[in-house]
């Protein structure tokens, strides 16, 4: 091995290896899975505020990822984000009453919509909406209405 060209080769051999882990280590982080699209259906939902909401960004029912964020828009006539998420397949049997918020993991953790399910007897579809929607909560506006109420300008007196 003291050659210098077999050095050399080791040496690219293992920078490689670094770069392809670093690749693939980026590609988890980003939430880009494999360039493949998973099929399922539709479903719309309309926010006041999507927060940092990204697309591609995970949905999840009771913890469970089912599905993703397909499209943020806003909506021209209502003024609001229109938000399409994706749901896959194999959950087709969602009830329609389903609602759908916006949620954080953890404390600065990144955004995702979360479903809770409801109780109608028939199921959402494609292009179907979501009747109950909650936006995400911004840090900003809850500090700002704390500090607010500390300073007792509250109004009433």
């Amino acid at each position: 091995m003291n050659n210098p060209r077999s050095i050399e080769m080791a040496v690219g051999a293992f920078v490689a290896a670094g770069l392809a882990a670093l690749f693939v280590l980026a590609m988890q982080v980003s939430n880009i899975t494999a360039f493949q699209r998973t099929e399922g259906y539709t479903v719309v939902g309309y926010f006041q505020n999507v927060g940092g909401l990204r697309e591609r960004a995970p949905v999840r029912l009771s913890g469970v990822q089912i599905g993703r964020v397909s499209a943020i828009r806003l909506d021209q006539q209502r003024l609001e984000a229109r938000v399409e998420v994706t749901i896959d397949a194999a959950y087709d049997d969602l009830p329609s009453d389903t609602a759908a918020s916006i949620r954080t993991s953890g404390l600065l953790g990144e955004q995702y919509v979360s479903l809770e399910p409801g109780g109608m007897p028939d199921a959402l579809g494609q292009g179907d909406e979501f009747m109950l929607t909650q936006s995400a909560l911004v840090l900003e506006d809850i500090v700002g209405q704390f500090l607010y109420e500390q300073s007792g300008g509250g109004g009433s007196d």
